[in-house]
């Protein structure tokens, strides 16, 4: 009998010590569950944190990039800045003026030896002399903001990448003006030695904004200006800014080659005429000379170019898509 209720205490004893254990196993599951689940919670916060700030950054970005089309359309910019905005630094008015006479005096004696009207004459001299400097200075600054813009993201990058290091913020500025390419390095150089001479931080950064008229010069300068006035984290605001950057690049290349071939069709129809016509001229010039000798001619001549640049006009704004 004795034997029995000690054979029945332990196996009471040893039921309560494996309830125990199998509780503290299924307590110590819960208990990594629950840190799991919090871990997992706090991960997925400050991922939609993350993409919350960058997608304020871009709304911020559209906003200034709206802010600068406006100014510009209200403020036109003196030929001395156009010449710096398209790379020519050292260049004056008076020379641009002077190459302007240049070419259109000759593009006139070209025409007046050829035996034209004293019209196509002007028009000529018009042309050469006030629309193709205008039009190559218009493309050589397009071509340098389009180099800026590509180049500007990895710039930030350094930047970063220098204050994470612990480096100020006006040494990392030297690191970018002499560690990139130009355009970025010129205008880097040419804010770093403006503040060598005195000018404050946010002086030469309206400077390189007025050289360089992009929503991310804008922003880049009021992200600094703002940090230098009342601190912040300036690493984390400029990498926002660089993922901004390149989502928005990535996202006009995407667009660019949707566009393409709408792009290639507009140019092969707006082509057309003006290609017919020239061949038509140079193969039967007495067939087409009517245009213009005729004031039926003249007045139909009027119409075509009128319909023509009111086709291109509509075609222009149909596949000028913007992101």
């Amino acid at each position: 009998m004795i034997i029995l209720v000690a054979l029945m205490a332990m196996m009471a004893v040893g039921g309560v010590a494996f309830a125990f254990a199998g509780g503290d196993e299924r307590t110590q599951k819960r208990v990594s569950a629950v840190g799991k689940s919090k871990t997992a919670g706090r991960a997925a916060s400050k991922a939609q944190a993350e993409a919350q700030k960058r997608k304020s950054v871009a709304t911020l970005l559209k906003d200034v990039e709206k802010n600068q089309a406006a100014m510009r359309a209200r403020n036109r910019p003196t030929l001395r800045r156009r010449l710096e905005q398209a790379g020519f630094n050292d260049a004056s008015p008076r020379n641009f003026w002077i190459i302007s006479g240049s070419l259109g005096l000759v593009a006139a004696l070209i025409c007046l030896l050829a035996g034209q009207s004293m019209l196509v004459i002007a028009l000529a001299a018009f042309v050469a002399g006030l629309g193709l400097p205008r039009w190559f200075l218009n493309f050589l600054f397009a071509r340098r903001k389009k180099r800026f813009t590509k180049e500007f993201a990895g710039a930030i990058d350094v930047i970063v990448r220098s204050v994470r290091s612990g480096l100020p913020t006006n040494e990392a500025l030297r690191i970018v003006a002499r560690e990139t390419p130009d355009p970025v390095g010129s205008e880097f150089t040419r804010l770093v030695d403006g503040l060598k001479v005195g000018v404050t931080l946010e002086q030469g950064l309206k400077k390189m904004h007025e050289n360089m008229p992009t929503a991310e010069v804008g922003f880049f300068g009021i992200v600094m200006t703002i940090q230098a006035k009342s601190g912040g984290n300036l690493s984390e605001a400029l990498s926002n800014l660089a993922f901004v950057l390149r989502d928005r690049k990535r996202l006009e290349g995407k667009i660019k080659a949707m566009s393409s071939e709408a792009k290639a069709s507009a140019m092969i129809i707006g082509s057309l005429p003006p290609g017919v016509t020239c061949i038509v001229w140079l193969t039967t010039p007495a067939y087409i000379n009517l245009l213009f000798t005729e004031k039926a001619g003249n007045l139909l001549l009027a119409g075509c170019l009128l319909w023509m640049s009111t086709g291109i006009f509509v075609m222009r704004k149909m596949i000028n898509f913007k992101h």
